[in-house]
């Protein structure tokens, strides 16, 4: 029987060359370098490259972003910057490709940057963008000088403020800066992204240096320590993109050993480990952080679709009596223009605030002397109004309001209900005198001093406590009065600073006028009038709104022709004069504040305007 033996024989064959190949000299050729592929990272963030198996061929990598090569089998690499980068392995004697991936770098957000038990944070999402507004607005605000110096004084954000000027690019524009507190922690931390951490890390230095702070010595993970003019220390350390100051507050000399010992006891109580120094338990835990941080928060990710985007956002949760209270947490958003900055915010509650419970309006807004430079409008359910006026019941402020009562002389019967007196409708409104105002400044005492009238109402369940308890301590007082007795009310007059003042008894309200009168201007729905200037019924039931209107007060101030009274040729110099000092006040021309309970919780608006150049 004859053996087929050519097919064996080219199959021995073949499997001879393959395996002399593998084993010769070249072999290390057909080992290819493990890129890990196209991927998507953060900036800053260490990326892996190679293997550690044994057979893994040594290569040099070009990450193609500029930094200088690195040799091995396994590398790590931090890209300082977003961008697309072609990540090459090449040959080490040679520049023969073993093998290329393009990995796309993204900023690290600055919310991943933050632990997921952050408490409260207030941060920039991203420097491009965003901090030329704020600058611009607060240079307004302040003056350039004072803002720059303000903000020159904070040693991140001086560094900030290099780059706005040119100089050499330290900071990441795409990524952010901020400052936050953790529990456990008495202090605040601030961090800055960074494209390059030792030079930026460098340069923080020097500007602590030149605010007097020393540095005391240099520790793990390229950490500072340094020592402020008053002895309090700080830490200043890299991780993955950003630098970190921890700077813990000391009230007292040994304000640094009592938060020690609350963060071990912290730590200890959470099964962590307990580091001797606080400053670097601080460290320890932020760079071992891991996970997305407070990007990804549940209770943040409900909170943000509440609110616009800002330049500016803020971040808190409730921590001791607010957290029982059943307030979840507060998101807000800051926006600036050159001459306007508007803040919104929501507060998320477990549970509707107030308890559901509604409040009247404001009557004197619906019909009041037009043109008031400051307006204030409170309606809450009476128990919330007690609770902002005498304090919650059992709180010390309540326990004080009370004890004051009795002090006066009333019994606890007629303490309870004076403290139970309100309706849950408060409204104030001061107009101002331009007339009065000048004649005082040129013909009376010669000072600024503001003239004009107040106008004060509140709804009463009970007006009796009120009145007696108000007839009882002017009385105490040897202040004089009289009191008017009428069909429908009940009326007090007296004098204070100079000014006539009159209180108002209903059945239902309290009516407080003081000042100059006020029958020469035209009554009308000021109420309406608000609410169409500043909308979403701002100055509406169940409102907290405010208002400060300094455009109206310096239109007032110029408005003056002819003052009864008052020498004509003087009252032009005189008008001069004021403006002049009115010149020296910050530009501001209006604030505006509003918050009302919403279904899961409540919105708050506030809005500055400052004068046109």
């Amino acid at each position: 029987m004859t053996l087929p033996v050519r097919a064996p024989l080219r199959a021995l064959t073949a499997f001879f060359l393959v395996a002399v190949a593998l084993v010769g000299p070249g072999c290390h050729r057909a080992v290819k370098p493990e890129l890990g592929g196209e991927r998507t990272v953060e900036a800053g963030v260490p990326v892996d490259f190679g293997s550690e198996a044994k057979d893994a061929p040594v290569v040099r990598w070009d990450f193609g972003d500029g930094s200088p090569p690195q040799q091995g089998a396994r590398v790590s690499h931090a890209f300082p910057r977003a961008g697309a980068f072609p990540v090459r392995a090449l040959e080490q004697k040679k520049d023969e490709v073993l093998g290329s991936a393009t990995v796309t770098v993204v900023p690290r957000p600055v919310l991943r940057a933050m632990p997921a038990d952050t408490e409260f944070a207030i941060f920039f999402p991203q420097l491009r963008g965003n901090v030329e507004p704020m600058v611009g607005f607060a240079s307004r605000l302040m003056g350039e000088k004072q803002a720059r110096q303000a903000l020159e004084e904070a040693p991140l954000l001086s560094l900030v403020l290099r780059e706005l000027r040119g100089q050499p690019r330290l900071v990441d524009p795409e990524e952010g800066v901020g400052f936050f507190t953790l529990p456990g922690f008495e202090g605040t931390v601030g961090l800055l992204g960074v494209t390059d951490a030792s030079p930026a890390l460098d340069a923080v230095v020097a500007e602590l240096e030149s605010a007097g702070a020393r540095v005391t010595g240099r520790g793990a993970g390229d950490s500072v320590r340094l020592e402020r003019l008053s002895g309090a220390p700080l830490l200043l350390f890299p991780d993955r993109g950003y630098l970190y100051l921890v700077v813990p507050d000391t009230g007292e000399a040994d304000g640094t050993q009592e938060a020690s010992a609350r963060i071990i006891k912290a730590q200890a109580r959470t099964g962590g480990t307990a580091p001797a120094d606080e400053l670097e338990a601080i460290r320890t835990r932020l760079t071992g952080m891991s996970g997305p941080g407070l990007a990804e928060l549940p209770l943040l990710n409900e909170l943000k679709p509440k609110v616009a985007a800002g330049n500016v956002q803020l971040f808190a949760r409730p921590v001791g009596d607010d957290a029982s209270a059943g307030i979840q947490g507060v998101w807000a958003a800051l926006r600036a223009e050159p001459d306007r900055a508007e803040l919104e915010g929501w507060v998320a509650s477990d549970k509707s605030l107030f308890e559901g419970k509604s409040a009247p309006g404001s009557e004197l807004l619906g019909k009041a002397p037009a043109g008031p430079i400051a307006a204030l409008m409170v309606s809450i359910p009476p128990d919330e109004l007690a609770k902002l006026v005498f304090g919650a019941p059992g709180s010390e402020r309540r326990i004080r309001t009370q004890q004051r009562l009795l002090g006066e002389g009333l019994d606890e019967a007629r303490v309870d209900k004076l403290l139970g007196a309100l309706r849950g409708d408060l409204t104030l409104l001061a107009y101002f005198d331009a007339a009065a105002f000048y004649r005082n400044f040129i013909k009376g005492n010669r000072k600024p001093e503001p003239r004009g009238s107040l106008l004060f109402q509140a709804g009463l369940v009970h007006p009796e406590p009120v009145r007696d308890w108000l007839t009882g301590w002017l009385q105490a007082r040897g202040q004089p009065f009289e009191v008017l007795e009428g069909a429908d009310a009940t009326r007090l007059r007296t004098r204070v600073m100079e000014q006539p003042v009159e209180l108002t008894f209903t059945k239902d309200r309290l009516m407080v006028q003081g000042g100059e009168s006020l029958q020469a201007r035209a009554s009308g729905d000021v109420g309406a009038s608000l609410r169409e200037r500043f909308g979403a019924q701002a100055f509406e039931p169940g409102h907290l709104s405010a208002l400060v209107d300094v455009g109206r007060l310096r239109a007032e101030l110029q408005a003056p022709q002819d003052v009864p009274g008052v020498p004509p040729l003087q009252l032009p110099v005189a008008r001069s004069l004021v403006g002049a000092m009115m010149e020296q006040l910050p530009p501001v021309e209006l604030v505006f504040l509003d918050f009302a309970p919403e279904q899961g919780g409540g919105r708050f608006r506030a809005r500055v305007e400052l004068r046109s150049r």
